[in-house]
């Protein structure tokens, strides 16, 4: 790729010990201390925001890194930042799916709504530059998409080409850092109704909801066991046992009727 080898010896050595660091994150701070160093030399952001889901229905689910105060997911409403998202999908899988550089202060996009989320809302409209990538999660059998947002700009054509590069070992660091409450796709689920009702309705353990809830993320056995503190076996055991009690053959039919029965709840 360009990118690569437009670099100095030096540099090559600094980007291969940066993103060396990506298997190393085991937390949020990590990740973000990671993003500030080095990293900022090839991608230069003050926002980053991560997104996976299913972008066309709006069943999306996010993460917001920032050094700003006040900026964290914790803190943002999805009524501001979903739509916020969806019009970046659209432009980017318009673009064929490539690196989209925006100048944000004449795009024409609207970031967040008026008087919702002040302190993103604040930052966001510092911010003159976007730069939107993202990739098929064939797996989890949904899109990820990657926003970073800058107070200069534009992003020129090498940082749109080291953003192809670097993606991938951004997204296996957040990967490795265990989710926020915040950033369950259904938010509004308190578990001890939902353990109840599913379990009325279906017979389902609490620890079968668990498991199901997290399928329904994406979530392979493996990362579901280390989640959960449990084997890969144990993982496929509870599957069995959720797809006959459920009335399925498979994880797909799982989670779309594990969707149907969280929406009637």
């Amino acid at each position: 790729m360009p990118f690569l080898t437009s670099l100095s010896l030096e540099d090559v050595h600094r980007y291969h010990r940066v993103v060396t660091r990506s298997g190393m994150v085991e937390c949020h701070l990590d990740v973000l201390l990671w993003l500030q160093g080095d990293m900022q030399q090839w991608l230069p952001h003050h926002i980053m925001i991560a997104a996976w889901g299913d972008f066309e229905t709006d069943q999306i689910q996010y993460d917001i890194l920032s050094e700003l105060p006040g900026v964290r997911t914790q803190n943002a409403k999805s009524n501001a930042v979903t739509p916020m998202l969806s019009n970046l999908y659209k432009r980017w899988k318009t673009l064929d799916r490539k690196p989209v550089a925006l100048n944000v202060e004449t795009s024409g996009l609207s970031l967040v709504e008026p008087g919702v989320n002040q302190e993103l809302s604040r930052a966001l409209k510092a911010m003159r530059c976007a730069l939107v990538h993202g990739f098929s999660d064939q797996r989890g059998n949904h899109d990820c998409m990657y926003v970073i947002f800058n107070t200069r700009g534009p992003y020129s054509a090498a940082e749109c080409d080291a953003m192809s590069v670097v993606l991938p070992y951004i997204d296996a660091a957040l990967r490795q850092v265990r989710q926020l409450p915040d950033q369950y796709l259904y938010p509004a689920i308190q578990p001890i109704e939902t353990f109840s009702q599913l379990s009325n309705d279906h017979d389902l353990s609490e620890r079968e909801v668990q498991i199901v809830d997290w399928v329904a993320m994406g979530k392979t056995n493996p990362e579901i066991g280390s989640i959960l503190e449990i084997s890969e076996f144990t993982v496929k055991n509870h599957l069995k046992r959720i797809f006959k009690k459920l009335d399925v053959y498979n994880r797909a039919q799982a989670v779309s009727k594990f969707k149907s029965m969280v929406k009637k709840g």
